[in-house]
């Protein structure tokens, strides 16, 4: 009897992979405490200094030593693990206090913490569909992949709209039945391509046609508003957000993730979601990181001007040397390549022969012929940085005979 192959089945699937020049390969890096974003990269059987620009670390708020004060007294007074999960004995009073702190970002009753952002869509999108008689969600086309995930593990209706396209989402709205309950699931930012999404018009819809508006402010938490609410504060539109799922790993510098909405929202997600209830909880050191990035950024706006600074400057010098430079609103920076074994060896060459660290973005993360290294200037990325990160991209453009700008 012929016995199935187990492994040469998985070896002709990351085979595929390769010859797709999709495969990928996790980089030995170590941030340097206090020189962020210089890190110690370790490959190849060496070791050298090399200057990271892909982190979502946006604010380097990870470095920061009010963070790590916090983390290093909370190591002393309660030690590592949380102990379990939030039902068991995995509430500490730092995940109330940092709970308190993001409602309080948010202007909302309550907010939950989730280990990470993905758990946090995937769960509550999951839930809400399940909790809700006959929902449909309404999915921008280019949401992330948890909000995805959790809209399919949700086993409701779902309609997909035209990116950030108003026309489209209308019809689509005004073509369901009034009494059916509909959430409307969108992002603030999307990384990959730096464009924002029209909130105030789609809250007028959602009150039109009376859905719930769950809005991912991931990339934005931190980054916008006078306390770093996201772009919702920017505009003035936090009132108008039923749900907003935002994450500790990015602009905050930790990890994690979580929702901030009206008591009655949080408490049924605290109740019903699965990958809430069963997961053990952030460790409250983590915890009490985040409490105090939260806490400083409230205040202090340096860090967003310097970063704001910074992109600009990069966004000018890669212009002028007609570099393929998708022009954005927000801190994302995207250079296109438009071909995967490209892309790889371009970040390759400025890996080993300029020692700066860019991961290649491909598909399925970006859509086929769109791949692209994605950069995020950072608060702590000095203008001589900047000025070696062009002349490495310009002259390596020309070394590998790659597309211009028109």
């Amino acid at each position: 009897m012929t016995q199935f192959a187990y492994g040469q089945q998985l070896e002709m699937a990351l085979e595929s992979l390769k010859s797709e020049g999709r495969y990928r390969e996790f980089a030995d890096i170590c941030r340097i405490k206090g020189r962020f974003p210089r890190a110690l990269y370790r490959g190849h059987g060496i070791e050298k200094e090399v200057t990271v620009w892909c982190s979502n670390d946006y604010l380097g708020m990870g470095q920061h030593p009010d963070v790590l004060f916090a983390m290093h007294r909370a190591l002393d007074d309660v030690g590592a693990g949380s102990g379990g999960t939030r039902n068991i004995a995995g509430t500490t009073h730092y995940h109330v206090e940092l709970e308190r702190e993001l409602a309080d970002l948010h202007g909302k009753d309550a907010a939950l913490l989730f280990n990470s952002g993905y758990m946090a869509n995937e769960a509550t999108l999951s839930t809400l569909g399940k909790l809700l008689p006959g929902c449909i969600i309404l999915s921008d086309e280019l949401n992330h992949a948890s909000m995805i995930e959790g809209i399919r593990h949700s086993r409701c209706d779902k309609h997909v709209w035209l990116h950030n396209d108003l026309e489209h989402l209308e019809s689509l709205l005004a073509a369901i039945d009034p009494a059916r309950p509909k959430i409307i699931a969108f992002e603030s930012v999307y990384s990959m391509d730096g464009d924002i999404a029209p909130i105030a018009e789609i809250c007028d819809l959602a009150r039109k046609y009376n859905a719930l508006t769950y809005l991912d402010e991931v990339h934005a938490v931190g980054m916008y508003g006078n306390r770093g609410g996201g772009v919702a504060e920017r505009e003035g539109l936090l009132d108008r957000i039923d749900i907003i799922e935002g994450t500790l790993a990015k602009a905050f510098g930790l990890m994690g993730g979580y929702i901030a909405a009206n008591a009655t929202i949080i408490d049924a997600i605290r109740s019903f979601a699965p990958g809430f209830i069963f997961t053990t909880s952030i460790a409250p050191v983590i915890a009490a990181g985040a409490v105090a990035s939260i806490r400083h950024l409230k205040t202090s706006d340096k860090e967003r001007s310097l970063q704001r600074k910074h992109a600009k400057l990069l966004m000018t010098a890669l212009k002028a040397r007609i570099l393929p430079v998708i022009d954005t609103p927000s801190h994302i920076v995207p250079i296109i390549v438009g071909d995967p074994t490209k892309c790889k060896a371009l970040t390759d060459r400025l890996l080993d022969e300029c020692a700066i660290y860019v991961q290649p973005i491909n598909y399925p993360t970006v859509p086929r012929g769109t791949e692209r290294l994605r950069l995020t200037p950072g608060p702590l990325h000095g203008e001589l940085e900047i000025i070696r990160l062009v002349d490495a991209l310009d002259q390596l453009w020309n070394k590998m005979l790659l597309h211009r700008a028109a």
